[in-house]
C-alpha cells in the first residue's frame, strides 16, 4: 500500500494524523479555558467526558493517532539521514537574502517530538490517570474525585516544577506545530508559492492563540489569578 511503503505516502499519513492532534488539541484548549472562569462548569464537562464507552473509544482513538505520527516521524526521520548520508550535518540551503531554508523547528524536529512526548506522559499521569483511570477501576485509592478536574488542576500548577515542565513542554508545542501545521498542508497539496506563505503566517498565527491559551491556564492557576478563583474578590 502507497500510503506505507512510499515516502509520500508516509508522508501524507504524518500530515492527517498531525491535523488531526492539533484539531483536538484546539477542543482540549477550548475545554481547559473553561476552567479559568467556572470550575463547576469544567468539572460538568470533565462529567460528560467521563468514562463511558465513547469516551474510551475516543481515548484509544487519540492513542492510535499519536502512536501512528510518531512512529512515522522515527521512520522518515530514519529515512531522511539515510538518504543524506554524510551531508547531513552541512550547513542548509539559503534562499535570497542568506536566511536559512529550512527553520530551526524543522532541523530540530525530532527533539522537539520527544520532548512533547514525555511532556504527554507527565500530562497523562497528572490527569488521565487520576480522572478516566480512576472511574475505569474504582477500586484502586487516587488522591481526588475522578470528575473533579478543577481540583487535579489547581493541584498540579500549585506546584512549580510542574508549572516549569508545562511552560517548557507549551513551548516544544509551539516550535513543532508552527513548523508541522504549513508543512502538512504542503504536503497536502497547498504547495504553490502563494499558498504555502499563506500557510507560514496563518499556522504561525493559530499555533500561537493555541498556546497562549494552555499557557495562560497554565499561569493564571500558577499565580492563583483565575477568575474562577477568585470568587468575587480580587486576585
Amino acid at each position: 500500500m502507497w500510503l506505507i511503503n512510499s515516502s509520500i505516502g508516509r508522508k501524507v499519513v504524518m500530515s492527517v494524523t498531525g491535523v488531526a492532534l492539533i484539531l483536538f488539541l484546539t477542543f482540549h484548549c477550548a475545554m481547559n479555558l473553561v476552567a479559568l472562569f467556572s470550575g463547576e462548569a469544567y468539572n460538568t464537562i470533565c462529567e460528560l467526558l467521563g468514562a463511558n464507552w465513547y469516551a474510551v473509544v475516543a481515548t484509544l482513538g487519540l492513542a492510535a493517532l499519536a502512536a501512528i505520527h510518531v512512529i512515522y516521524a522515527f521512520i522518515l526521520t530514519a529515512q531522511n539521514r539515510k538518504a543524506r548520508g554524510d551531508n547531513r550535518y552541512e550547513v542548509s540551503t539559503t534562499v535570497k537574502g542568506g536566511a536559512s531554508a529550512e527553520s530551526w523547528a524543522s532541523r530540530n524536529m525530532l527533539v522537539l517530538g520527544i520532548i512533547i512526548c514525555l511532556g504527554l506522559l507527565l500530562h497523562l499521569f497528572n490527569f488521565w490517570y487520576n480522572m478516566m483511570f480512576a472511574e475505569l477501576f474504582p477500586s484502586i485509592h487516587f488522591d481526588a474525585a475522578p470528575a473533579d478536574g478543577f481540583g487535579k488542576i489547581i493541584n498540579t500548577f500549585s506546584n512549580p516544577l510542574y508549572v516549569v515542565l508545562y511552560v517548557i513542554w507549551i513551548v516544544a508545542l509551539w516550535f513543532h506545530l508552527s513548523h508541522g501545521f504549513w508543512s502538512a498542508m504542503h504536503t497536502l497539496g497547498m504547495s504553490g508559492k502563494i499558498w504555502q506563505k499563506r500557510m507560514q503566517v496563518f499556522g504561525i498565527f493559530y499555533v500561537t492563540l493555541l498556546m497562549l491559551g494552555f499557557l495562560a491556564v497554565v499561569l493564571a492557576f500558577a499565580f492563583n489569578c483565575a477568575p474562577s478563583l477568585c470568587c468575587g474578590s480580587s486576585c
